[in-house]
């Protein structure tokens, strides 16, 4: 059979999870094997935790600084997340698109609605006007969720009650993602994430009006 391969157009796939269900694990997993996918890196203006590297793990930014490129119109999306900013800077994203590179964000729920947003009100034409894929990573249970938090050893017991009861008002939203995935396995798990990945760019209503037999 004769013809072009057929391809897809591009896709942003936004996962979500309450903190400690293992989504950046899961999206770091997904960046080192789809070496095709644009890791789109949150800016924030917490302070850094063990290991993470800026402009790596985090664009870490002062208030200041955040408010200013907030005011400009710097960002997709931002949200305040206890106490702190975070936003997905515009620039990167875009320059991704328009290479025509599929993009991975990891964002709470806030995030994950103004993305929602930002993509229903663009105008055509606009390089974010694409397919929006939403995955929501759970935990097992909330028993495990503690379990979890307690063990990584970063937050104290206080500020862990309340990433729990933040984490309980996340799960609410599970139903506004297109997929739920279970993070129970990391392997199973992940084993799930890029099925949704492989899947979703074979769709049908997702390919380019390229193809001809």
């Amino acid at each position: 059979m004769n013809g072009i391969k057929p391809s897809w157009n591009n896709i942003i796939f936004v996962v979500s999870a309450p903190s400690g269900a293992g989504k950046t694990t899961l999206c770091d997993k997904l960046q080192k094997e789809f070496k095709d996918i644009h890791y789109a890196i949150t800016a924030t203006t917490r302070a850094p935790r063990g290991g993470e590297e800026d402009g790596k793990s985090y664009y870490f930014m002062t208030r200041e600084g955040f408010e200013k490129r907030l005011a400009e119109g710097g960002f997709i999306e931002n949200a305040v997340v206890h106490g702190n900013l975070y936003g997905s800077p515009k620039g990167p994203v875009v320059a991704a698109l328009k290479d025509g590179c599929d993009v991975l964000m990891n964002l709470d729920v806030q995030g994950a609605a103004a993305v929602r947003r930002c993509i229903a009100n663009a105008p055509e034409g606009d390089p974010l006007k694409r397919t929006l894929v939403d995955i929501f990573v759970v935990p097992p249970s909330t028993e495990v969720l503690r379990s979890r938090l307690v063990v990584r050893g970063t937050d104290s017991l206080e500020v862990i009650e309340k990433r729990m009861k933040q984490a309980r008002e996340e799960i609410a939203h599970w139903k506004e993602y297109k997929y739920m995935v279970v993070n129970d396995d990391l392997a199973e798990a992940y084993d799930h994430m890029r099925a949704i990945i492989l899947a979703e760019r074979h769709r049908n209503d997702n390919r380019r009006e390229d193809y001809h037999g």
